[in-house]
């Protein structure tokens, strides 16, 4: 594994006499030495933080057990962190040049804050300017800095990795720059930066995750509230295996723009246009009586929303009784109604699943992601990894897509690992 202390040292020609770090992701680009310390909203930052001082932090890629799926802004979800990481190493420079290095990738971009802006060719460097933008924001004089930034969560899977490069730049900056900003402030303005840079809405659920996290619990959250309920898993002698199925997926962007008009016809229909409704006020009703007259696919999306919202509710309360079994079938109920309900499965996705579902030790398991191809994730206790592991080894010959497998374990949120 890569250590980002040295690395970035290296990459910036930096004197530094303080250290430290060990693996992570993405970042910066070529450099000189670094400058002094950056003012905070007329002061100086965080006392100690000299040209020659490193700043090195890390934030963990993510799982959404169960509620991904519907309004983000309005839903619940069962999440945890994972042990894939993103670190970033942030110094001072002595111009007003910003400056990105991504050691992964051998690739340097820069910029300066006075022309803070998306740039396409920027790519991984956006999102630690957007982390650079919340502390502008908050008035701190950001001046000339270095990043280093190295990883190894997988991506394109689904395990929100450029979330990770937002978190993690951002507490690099906040240990830096001595900033006293807590944590759901911290993911609200994160969210807001994101779509000023990018124009698309992020999910601020995956912002809460990367800062609350702690070390084998899942969290429950109420995006609407950003309410967070930590319970202890009852999985310790497991794994959390993803696969990826590696199937194209084309045309996802309007499939799941008409799932939306369909649940905001749902909505409107079942509210009888009240403003303020929500599809969590239905949670308790006889849904089959208050559906009745929907439109046919308006009222399996909507049920799919409406019963998952419950799903999660009842997954938190089964893992804190640590009922396995009982949490295992409803797992494999939520996927069933994304094949069924919400259709965003596809046959390569529904036969892992199955696999999983005929393997004796398996835990539950179920599509992750948007749909339409992508991973699915399956708990697993220790000693039937190799049965399922066999299970799944016909994927390739039948379908024709050579499966990605990684094997995780929850984490801990973001902190500074190295000063």
């Amino acid at each position: 594994m890569l250590d980002i202390g040295p690395i970035h040292r290296r990459e910036y020609e930096l004197p530094v006499s303080r250290a430290g770090g060990s693996s992570g992701g993405k970042a910066g680009a070529s450099g000189r030495q670094t400058g002094k310390d950056l003012p905070s909203k007329g002061k100086s930052a965080k006392e100690g933080n000299n040209a020659n001082t490193v700043i090195i932090a890390q934030a963990p890629g993510r799982i959404h057990f169960l509620g991904e799926q519907g309004d983000s802004g309005d839903g619940l979800y069962l999440s945890a962190a994972v042990d894939r990481w993103v670190k970033i190493a942030v110094s001072a420079r002595k111009d007003n040049a910003l400056r990105f290095y991504a050691a992964d990738l051998g690739e340097r971009k820069r910029a300066t804050f006075t022309n803070l802006k998306y740039k396409r060719e920027d790519r991984w460097a956006n999102y630690i300017k957007v982390a650079i933008h919340v502390f502008g924001e908050l008035g701190f004089s950001v001046k000339g800095l270095n990043f280093t930034l190295i990883g190894n969560i997988p991506q394109q899977i689904g395990l929100a990795s450029s979330s990770a490069i937002e978190v993690a730049a951002a507490v690099a900056l906040r240990g830096f720059l001595g900033a006293k900003i807590g944590e759901q402030e911290l993911a609200q303005r994160l969210a807001a930066s994101h779509l000023l840079f990018f124009e698309e809405k992020p999910n601020l659920v995956d912002y809460i995750v990367g800062l609350s996290a702690r070390s084998d619990q899942f969290l429950l959250i109420d995006a609407s509230t950003q309410a967070v309920t930590k319970i202890k898993s009852p999985f310790s002698r497991c794994k959390f295996i993803l696969m990826d199925s590696r199937v194209p997926r084309l045309g996802v962007d309007s499939e799941l723009a008409a799932r939306r008009e369909d649940l905001k016809t749902g909505l409107h229909l079942l509210s009888q246009g009240r403003e303020g409704a929500s599809f969590r006020d239905f949670v308790t009703m006889d849904l089959m009586d208050s559906m009745g007259n929907l439109p046919e696919e308006v009222r399996r999306r909507s049920l799919y929303v409406v019963q998952e919202m419950q799903r999660v509710l009842d997954a938190a309360d089964y893992l804190q009784r640590a009922d396995v079994m009982n949490f295992a079938r409803l797992i494999f109920h939520s996927h069933e109604s994304l094949r069924d309900l919400y259709e965003v499965s596809c046959p390569e996705i529904d036969w892992m699943v199955k696999r999983a579902q005929e393997t004796i030790g398996v835990f539950g398991a179920r599509m992750t992601g948007l749909g339409f191809g992508g991973c699915t994730y399956a708990i697993v206790k220790n000693e039937a990894i190799n049965e399922y592991r066999t299970r799944i080894d016909d994927y390739e010959r039948i379908f024709g897509f050579h499966p990605g497998i990684y094997e995780m374990k929850l984490a801990a949120g973001s902190k500074v690992v190295g000063e």
